[in-house]
C-alpha cells in the first residue's frame, strides 16, 4: 500500500484507475478454485470407497479360520480355503524380493552416487522405461527363458518375473532417498579420510535406509497384486507345492479363476480372496506411510 501511494503521489497512478472490486473477485476466484479442489478430492476417492466397500460386504461372509488355513475344494463343495494360495504368492513375492532388492539397491546407489557418469545417465533411463513395461510382456519374457526351456511352470519362474516388476520401483526409490542425503555428510566423511564405499554405506545408507524400506514395501505390495506375470510362469495347483519349481497357486490367479466359475460357492470364495488381498495390501501402504513415512520426513527437514 505504501508502494501505491507513493505511486500516486509522483503521478505514476492514478487512484480512479485502480479497481475496486479486485479483493472481492479474488476471493470469488479463491473461493471457486477450492471448490473445485474439493470436488476433485472427493471424486477421486469416491471410487476407491466403492471399491473397498462392495468388497468388505461380499467378501466378509467368506472369511473365517477354515478359509484362511484350508485347501480349495470343488466347485460345488462348500468348506474350502485359500491356504495355499496364500503360501504360493508370499514364496513368489519372497524370491522376488531375493533377486530384486540386492540389485535395485546396487543400482539406486550408483544412480545416486556416480550420477555424472554416461553409463549411469542411460541405465537411469532404461530403469524408467522398464518401470513403464506392461507386466504382461515381462511374465512372456520369463516364459519364454525359463518356463519353455524347463517344460515347467514353477514359483520360481513367477518370482523372476515378478523380480522385473520391483527392480526399477527399487532402484528409483533407492536413488531419490540417497539423494536426499546431504552432500557435506559424504565430504566430512572423506575428509576424514574415509574411503568412498564406506562413505557410501556407511553414511549414506545409514541416513536415509528409511526411503530405502519404504521403497522394498512399496515394491512388495505391487508384486503382491499381479496377475499376467504369474499365470504365464506358476499357473495354478490345488495342492501345498513341495518344491520352488512346481506349479504354485496365488491369490491373485485363483481370484480369477474362481471369479470367472460359474458356482456361488467359488464366487463367494473370490471375493473372500480379494479382501485378504487388500488387506494385505493396505497394511503394507499403512506400514510404509505411518511407520517409515514420518522417518523420511524427518530426514528431509535435517
Amino acid at each position: 500500500m505504501e508502494h501505491v501511494l507513493r505511486l500516486e503521489g509522483v503521478g505514476l497512478i492514478n487512484k480512479s484507475n485502480l479497481p475496486t472490486n479486485i479483493s472481492l473477485w479474488r476471493r470469488i476466484f479463491n473461493k471457486f478454485m477450492t471448490i473445485l479442489v474439493i470436488a476433485a478430492v472427493v471424486l477421486a476417492i469416491i471410487p476407491l470407497l466403492l471399491i473397498l466397500g462392495d468388497v468388505f460386504i461380499r467378501g466378509v461372509p467368506a472369511l473365517s479360520l477354515g478359509f484362511l488355513t484350508k485347501l480349495p475344494t470343488a466347485a460345488n463343495v462348500p468348506g474350502g480355503g485359500i491356504a495355499n494360495a496364500i503360501v504360493g504368492s508370499f514364496t513368489m513375492v519372497g524370491i522376488a524380493s531375493l533377486i530384486s532388492v540386492p540389485i535395485g539397491i546396487g543400482a539406486g546407489i550408483f544412480f545416486s552416487e556416480w550420477s555424472s557418469s554416461k553409463i549411469s545417465t542411460v541405465s537411469s533411463f532404461m530403469n524408467d522405461v522398464l518401470t513403464g513395461f506392461p507386466s504382461i510382456v515381462l511374465g512372456l519374457f520369463v516364459f519364454v527363458i525359463i518356463v519353455l526351456p524347463t517344460k515347467q511352470f514353477s514359483a520360481f519362474a513367477a518370482g523372476v518375473a515378478l523380480s522385473f516388476v520391483m527392480l526399477p520401483i527399487i532402484a528409483r526409490t533407492t536413488s531419490e532417498s540417497l539423494k536426499l542425503v546431504p552432500m557435506t555428510l559424504r565430504e566430512a566423511s572423506m575428509a576424514l579420510g574415509v574411503s568412498r564405499w564406506k562413505t557410501v554405506f556407511k553414511i549414506a545408507i545409514g541416513t536415509g535406509k528409511t526411503g530405502l524400506i519404504t521403497g522394498i514395501l512399496l515394491a512388495v505390495a505391487r508384486a503382491t497384486g499381479e496377475t499376467a506375470p504369474i499365470l504365464l510362469t506358476a499357473s495354478t495347483s490345488i495342492y501345498f507345492a513341495k518344491s520352488i519349481f512346481q506349479p504354485t497357486a496365488s491369490l491373485t490367479i485363483l481370484i480369477y479363476n474362481y471369479g470367472t466359475s460359474a458356482s456361488q460357492i467359488w464366487q463367494t470364495a473370490a471375493w473372500g480372496a480379494a479382501l485378504v488381498l487388500i488387506l494385505i495390501m493396505l497394511a503394507l501402504n499403512l506400514v510404509v506411510k505411518y511407520v517409515f513415512g514420518r522417518n523420511l520426513g524427518q530426514v528431509r527437514t535435517e
